[in-house]
């Protein structure tokens, strides 16, 4: 039900699955397989795949550490955005090629959860798109020396509140890989 007008299609959104953010992400190979499930299942159904990929100071454009992870390909013409800021909207053509693609809804996995993830999922949902959060598919490090909850708490409590997200006309919420749907 997103309020964008002629955007009745779905994609599934693949942020920052990169080798340099994941490489201690919490339960890291778990996420990574429900993803790669994610992404067969959208190719099989023709439903877009948007990849998002992140560089800063940290995370050097055409580093090793900046290559998406080996379990996860991109094929063309599937869309790579490449992004700097935290939500993938910002500085991107995203708004762009899901435009071009009559996408008002987007299924969101990837990392890094408390990062990346939740500025995305907020960005998208105040731009006009629903939102799932797919539970099982979205991961991070643990941040817990700097004060942060230890990352399962970050996840649990990220797909808590997200379900639980309202505004006039979008929904919002969280399912888990082996329920995905990309009708909407």
């Amino acid at each position: 039900m997103t309020t964008l007008s002629d955007r009745p299609h779905s994609a599934l959104m693949v942020i920052d699955v990169q080798k340099g953010v994941v490489a201690d992400a919490h339960r890291r190979d778990a996420v990574v397989a429900n993803i790669g499930t994610l992404v067969d299942k959208a190719r099989d159904e023709g439903v877009p795949i948007i990849w998002v990929q992140h560089s800063d100071e940290h995370l050097e454009k055409g580093s090793d550490t900046w290559e998406y992870v080996p379990e996860l390909t991109r094929q063309e013409p599937e869309p790579l955005v490449h992004k700097s800021f935290g939500d993938s909207f910002e500085g991107t053509d995203l708004e762009q090629v899901l435009a071009e693609a009559g996408v008002g809804h987007l299924v969101v996995t990837g990392a890094s959860t408390d990062a990346c993830i939740r500025c995305t999922i907020h960005g998208a949902f105040t731009r006009g798109y629903d939102v799932t959060l797919v539970g099982d598919a979205h991961t991070t490090d643990d941040h817990s020396a700097w004060g942060a909850p230890p990352p399962d708490a970050v996840i649990a409590h990220t797909n808590l509140y997200w379900q639980y997200q309202a505004a006039p006309g979008r929904t919002a919420g969280v399912t888990e890989t082996k329920t995905v749907t990309f009708g909407g």
